[in-house]
């Protein structure tokens, strides 16, 4: 470890935290949630959906097994705001790795603490609800810090998927050989999504989150793709508006996460703002239709209402978290339109949920 230099982590309710410096030495803020996963944290840091957040990664040794840029990057850069750990460790026993997390983060200009009792710091977030927080190894003075924290916008009604979306459309596939044309809206895809799709036939040609309706059916797809993304899904009119579009001209529809807010908003349900949301690799979900259960990794601090989802005459209920009895997925009974709110692609784990690229396909080729 040569990470000797203080670094102060504060939250909105005036809650600190003192621990050592990781990363870049500097000052950096977001909204605060815990990731109870036990491996991958490449693929979170480099996920679009934590695009704003500062990560609490629970699990008590981070970057023992460094860094491989080759398979393991979600995203063409980190995404997080800051991360939050106990054990930091320079050190690491993968011979593949490419190099240690701390040059990564240096790279990358993150600026994160260690030496933080997460179970601690976790419990609080579960108890009060997710916040805004700061880090800095510059400003240590809670006062100036907490005039600092007050300048973060809240994540409610926060749009962003702008913000991490391609600037120009793209192609992943193979064209010649593909059964099927998919349009994907990025909204903060990620490439293990793109990967499942490719893999089972698709030809997918990715645009940017604010491309219009008729600019994607100029390319006459076989179905629609809604991707994952950070931000406040209510936020994002423009998007609510081209999926109920996509829905209405009957070709399959397959929604995750962000993408399932927005098929649900589409239809006319609403969606809230979770109290500390849910993000990890041991999630467990029943597919109401099979009566089986998944362990599911997600990602997300916004859910649909089940009230509502209940009353509406076109819409039911697919899959519900075991844990709280959210809703984890929803499909359209008047059009071959479905959507989960966790992620099957599950890179880097785990898989018992892939079977829902199945089942897209098999939508794609039934219609």
């Amino acid at each position: 470890m040569n990470q000797k230099k203080e670094a102060l982590l504060l939250l909105e309710d005036g809650t600190a935290y003192r621990g050592l410096a990781l990363g870049i030495d500097g000052t950096t803020g977001g909204e605060i949630c815990f990731n109870t996963g036990m491996t991958g944290y490449q693929e979170i840091y480099t996920d679009p959906s934590y695009y704003g957040q500062i990560i609490v990664n629970t699990t008590s040794h981070i970057g023992n097994y460094g860094v491989q840029l080759k398979d393991e990057e979600e995203s063409a850069s980190v995404k997080i705001k800051g991360m939050v750990c106990n054990t930091f460790s320079n050190i690491f026993s993968r011979y593949t790795a490419d190099f240690s997390l701390q040059e990564y983060f240096e790279r990358a200009n993150i600026v994160g603490v260690s030496n933080v009792d997460t179970r601690h710091l976790v419990r609080h977030v579960r108890q009060k609800g997710v916040m805004n927080a700061i880090i800095s190894s510059q400003i240590l003075d809670e006062t100036e810090l907490m005039a600092e924290l007050r300048k973060i916008p809240s994540m409610d009604g926060l749009e962003l998927s702008s913000e991490v979306t391609t600037t120009e459309a793209y192609f992943v596939g193979d064209e010649t050989t593909s059964q099927w044309k998919v349009a994907v809206m990025d909204y903060g895809i990620k490439k293990s999504i793109l990967n499942n799709l490719t893999s089972r036939g698709c030809y997918c040609k990715v645009f940017p989150a604010k491309t219009s309706f008729d600019e994607v059916m100029e390319w006459k797809p076989d179905g629609f793709f809604i991707s994952n993304g950070p931000g406040d899904p209510a936020a994002m009119t423009y998007a609510v508006d081209n999926v109920n579009q996509m829905v209405l001209t009957g070709k399959p529809l397959f929604g995750i996460c962000l993408g399932h807010q927005l098929l649900a908003l589409s239809s006319g349900i609403s969606t809230y703002k979770m109290h500390h949301g849910h993000r990890g690799l041991n999630h467990p979900v029943k597919n109401l239709i099979s009566g089986f259960c998944e362990v599911t990794s997600q990602n997300h601090g916004f859910a649909v209402k089940q009230d509502e989802i209940e009353s509406h005459p076109d819409v039911e209920v697919t899959h519900i978290n075991l844990n709280d009895k959210t809703i984890e997925g929803i499909r359209r009974k008047d059009y071959p339109a479905f959507s989960v709110q966790y992620h099957p692609e599950a890179s880097p784990g785990p898989h018992d949920s892939r079977y829902l690229f199945d089942q897209f396909t098999g939508l794609l080729s039934e219609n």
